[in-house]
């Protein structure tokens, strides 16, 4: 079975803007429903090449972990805020 690598991904929608957790999660369900698929159906006479398939596990592993470094720096943006709006109302009531 072949099947065509798609090039260039996007973190975003056609906006520009971040996707939420809730899509990129369905994203990542996605993937893997495809890659089950793909190897449920390939022919066994003519496997895929595991060349292939490890490049698609590949992607895989980085998209879970840029997953997790957007999280991360969305934590700190949250943390970051927060302490922002402290200090300027600790600063505005004289403290």
């Amino acid at each position: 079975m072949n099947i065509a690598a798609t090039t260039g991904t996007s973190a975003g929608n056609e906006n520009g803007a971040a996707t939420s957790g809730t899509e990129a999660l369905a994203d990542k369900e996605a993937f893997l429903q495809l890659l089950v698929a793909q190897l449920k159906n390939q022919d066994p006479l003519n496997p895929a090449d595991g060349v292939e398939f490890l490049a698609q596990l590949a992607q895989f592993s980085a998209l879970e972990q840029l997953m997790g470094i957007r999280n991360e720096i969305k934590t700190l943006r949250t943390e970051a805020a927060a302490a922002g709006s402290e200090t300027a109302s600790a600063g505005a009531s004289g403290e």
